[in-house]
């Protein structure tokens, strides 16, 4: 097993050699990341490979020097955990076993050179979840969708009526220091704040996040701005519409994740000050939580109430419920406080929907190609229906999910992919998982699904979203209870679709 899995690797290797992935000779004795990654990947290829015992001389050399014998670890660590993985998935999955055993006698033929075929022969093995797609994406969409298809046994009897007083808006906030090239004395903020940042300054930065909002970002490029500002015109442009009371006011609740835990006791400060300075928000009742205020909600509210009815778990709260560190914590956090605030503060509360600052309803599209607005779209007895999947197997669909369409693209159609089909030769990495093919796939099949034929009428049929993204998705409150999907706190990414783990 271990000689066709290298020569899979080998002819990978041989076919991306014109790229200088690996070098022509490793020299054990240059301890450079790229030799060191090109290394990982001489090991991974077997024996065979002309610079085998070269990579085994620089590992050992490796670790001899602190700087790489982490990386170094790492490396022969990861070898031995896939070659374990390839060994069980080998005993227990006979299409794997027999890819396995097929693929290699096709490379003995030297048919590397038909970029397409050798594509789906590596697919067999790594990504056979891709093989076939590449031609035949109209086909695959349609059969995805056969796959995802729902027959409506019931819909929901007591639907959302009132979306502006029965639905929590939820958002994420990142929070870090300002850039090194702004001066704290430049922040529009009071002495007692610059001190404050003066010291948080000095603290190890706790916690990393892909895009961030640095505080004292200008307000034409400061997400939270942006979003707040777009959620308040579309709640605007249900009130001129007839959906929202005049005077009323939309619950938007913000988690607040912070690089630096002295961020804590400042975050929500900065934000409402932010808002104020540019010109507030009338529609909206903003609420912030940083890490701060869950342990007091922990603290003061639930392990009191654990107590009292004699839950002896509670000490494990702080782990699960808070918005710092992994994306999953603030994510179950967003859907979790609804079921809070529907006991403790509104029991008219009856979903969540979270949003992304990044994005905007765009209510005028949405009502020319659909025909609704945003918040009459929550009103659809979908949302809370009764269904069965092609298996035969029961459904509630508690959650409901939006789509993207990028700014540039609005123009086109509602219905434009984000994530689009590929359309160029693919790269070395993508031989063992092409990410952006199922994307695009489950995209096109699942987020562009009309629901305005016979076929997906809303009524009698419709289609199971397995693919979300963070933003555009919700939950009602009764199903978060009764099915209780958190994402785990370990999630680093993804972690819309690792909120559906615990129910599988």
């Amino acid at each position: 097993m271990d000689y066709l899995f290298g020569e899979i690797i080998n002819a990978i290797l041989k076919k991306e050699k014109s790229k200088g992935i690996i070098p022509e000779t490793i020299n054990p004795s240059i301890l450079s990341y790229l030799n060191i990654n090109a290394a990982f990947l001489v090991l991974l290829a077997g024996e065979k490979h002309p610079q085998f015992q070269n990579a085994e001389k620089l590992f050992q050399n490796a670790k001899k020097h602190k700087q790489c014998e982490i990386l170094a670890d790492f490396y022969k660590s990861a070898v031995s955990r896939i070659y374990s993985e390839l060994k069980h998935q080998y005993e227990e999955d006979k299409n794997f076993r027999d890819s396995l055993i097929n693929v290699p006698n096709w490379l003995d033929d030297n048919r590397i050179d038909n970029d397409d075929e050798f594509r789906e022969q590596i697919w067999k093995v790594f990504f056979p979840e891709g093989v076939g797609i590449f031609g035949n994406e109209t086909g695959k969409i349609k059969s995805l969708r056969v796959q995802r298809k729902i027959k409506i046994t019931s819909l929901n009897p007591n639907p959302i009526v009132n979306p502006g007083k029965q639905i929590i808006f939820t958002s994420n906030v990142l929070l870090s220091l300002p850039p090194i090239s702004k001066s704290i004395d430049e922040l529009q903020i009071d002495d007692t704040q610059k001190n404050k940042f003066r010291e948080i300054k000095k603290e190890k930065q706790k916690y990393w996040f892909d895009h961030p909002v640095q505080i004292g970002v200008a307000p034409e490029n400061n997400e939270i701005l942006y979003g707040l500002k777009a959620l308040n015109e579309a709640v605007e442009f249900e009130k001129k519409r007839g959906n929202v009371e005049k005077n009323a006011k939309v619950i938007c609740l913000l988690s607040i994740s912070v690089t630096h835990d002295g961020l804590h006791e400042i975050a929500g400060h900065y934000l409402h000050n932010e808002l104020e300075k540019n010109g507030g928000l009338n529609n909206l009742t903003v609420y912030t939580f940083s890490e701060t205020d869950t342990k007091k909600i922990i603290d003061e509210v639930l392990i009191p109430v654990a107590e009292k009815n004699n839950i002896t778990k509670s000490k494990y709260l702080h782990e699960v419920f808070g918005v710092d560190g992994k994306y999953g914590r603030h994510y179950s956090f967003l859907k979790a406080i609804s079921a809070f605030w529907n006991v403790f503060i509104d029991t008219e509360i009856k979903a969540t929907f979270k949003i992304d600052l990044d994005q905007v309803f765009p209510q005028e599209k949405l009502i020319k190609e659909t025909g609704l607005s945003a918040f009459e779209h929550f009103k659809t007895p979908l949302w809370g229906a009764k269904g069965e999947d092609i298996y035969g197997n029961s459904l509630e669909l508690g959650m409901i999910a939006g789509a993207l369409v990028n700014h540039d693209d609005i123009e086109k159609s509602l219905f434009t992919p984000d994530v689009t089909f590929p359309n160029r030769k693919i790269n070395g990495d993508e031989y063992i998982f092409f990410s952006k093919l199922p994307q695009a796939l489950s995209t096109r099949a699942e987020m562009m699904t009309k629901y305005n034929d016979s076929e997906y009428d809303v009524k009698s049929n419709c289609i199971n979203r397995i693919h979300v993204t963070g933003g555009t998705n919700g939950i009602l409150v009764d199903a978060l209870k009764k099915h209780k999907p958190f994402t785990p706190s370990f999630i680093g990414r993804a972690e819309d679709q690792a909120y559906i783990f615990s129910t599988w």
